[in-house]
């Protein structure tokens, strides 16, 4: 996608979309990014702050499903054009903006005219990477406004079967550990021996085990919202339905399938370990931007197994700051050891198999 017209971003301007509004819509995902090698870290930020942007249209309740729906494929459409329409992108900040609770989505949004210009300045190569990322992405979020529709919060909707599940983390996180795996194999020299595609298929299994973490720690909050990512036909081999994890007393029943999720969470997220553990000892910045996420993650899982507060809409899992720090601080004295490392994740493997 190239513009007919040329467009540079200042210094200024790059500098506060990766490092200021970044730090704002994600303080967990700017670790990551300023731990990654210079090559990537403006391909990688910026795919990031497009998929904000998809997600906060997707997310704006203020207005009309079948609207937001409108919104969404328009700035799916930006993607795939010749050129940037700069008409759609103003015509989605004029619907938005103002319908932001939150001020840095709202920002978010009135500079996504410096994002695309941003876009435009990557390798062509790139942009069809990032190209294809969201596009991708948002056809998870099209399944979030069009399969949850009739979703209450009095009546949740769910997915049907595990195979729907199945495409719904990969739409949403899957392609990012394809898109992340084709990028740094592009720009990282010391990445060259990798195969491609085989490293990418297990990239996806990362993500998906990254998407399958978060499902299982929001349940309650997505159930407040009429969406239940959990399987109505899962739900139905406990004796459930979406209106009866509405029920506090439904843990007991719920809580041989939650663990069942977290297993599967865990063996995706085994295999985002062996993709980690592949990175080069020498790529101390990339493998700590993998480690940080798993080992996130696992301490997550470990807490929603713990947890029979889990369907609580007022209860919230989130591992502490301190737990944050102390996984950076062991893996980044380390420089990203195998050995230190491995010998987390497997403690949390063991905690998180106990039954």
């Amino acid at each position: 996608m190239n513009s007919r017209t040329p467009v540079t971003s200042s210094p200024t301007t790059k500098s506060y979309l990766l490092r200021n509004l970044l730090s704002q819509v994600s303080r967990s995902f700017y670790l990551t990014l300023a731990v990654l090698p210079a090559s990537v870290r403006t391909q990688v930020g910026l795919a990031y702050l497009f998929a904000r942007a998809a997600d906060t249209i997707t997310d704006t309740d203020l207005i009309a499903q079948s609207e937001r729906i409108i919104y969404l494929k328009d700035f799916q459409k930006l993607f795939t054009l010749d050129t940037i329409d700069w008409q759609i992108v103003q015509s989605i900040q004029a619907a938005l903006i103002s319908h932001q609770a939150l001020p840095a989505e709202r920002i978010l949004l009135e500079r996504l005219k410096d994002c695309f210009q941003l876009y435009l300045e990557c390798e062509p190569a790139d942009q069809i990477r990032i190209r294809r990322l969201i596009t991708t992405l948002t056809k998870g979020m099209e399944m979030d406004l069009t399969v949850f529709q009739d979703g209450t919060a009095d009546h949740p909707q769910s997915l049907e079967t595990p195979k729907e599940l199945d495409r719904y983390i990969y739409y949403v996180a899957g392609c990012v550990g394809e898109y992340w795996t084709n990028l740094m194999c592009a720009h990282q020299p010391s990445l060259t021996h990798w195969n491609v595609e085989q490293m990418s298929d297990v990239g996806i299994h990362f993500g998906k085990g990254l998407q399958l973490t978060n499902i299982v720690k929001d349940v309650a909050k997505d159930l407040r919202r009429g969406r239940c990512y959990i399987p109505a036909s899962l739900l139905k081999t406990a004796g459930l339905t979406t209106d009866s994890l509405l029920q506090q007393d439904s843990w007991h029943a719920f809580q041989p399938l939650l663990n069942q999720l977290i297993r599967q969470a865990m063996e995706y997220l085994d295999q985002g370990w062996n993709y980690t553990m592949a990175i080069p000892r020498s790529e101390v910045r990339l493998r700590l931007a993998c480690m940080w996420p798993i080992l996130f993650g696992g301490e997550t899982l470990k807490l929603v197994k713990n947890s029979p507060s889990v369907l609580n809409p007022n209860y919230q899992v989130k591992i502490t700051r301190s737990c944050v720090y102390r996984i950076i601080g062991l893996t980044t004295i380390s420089g990203g050891s195998s050995f230190v490392g491995t010998t987390y994740w497997k403690r949390l493997h063991k905690q998180c198999a106990k039954k």
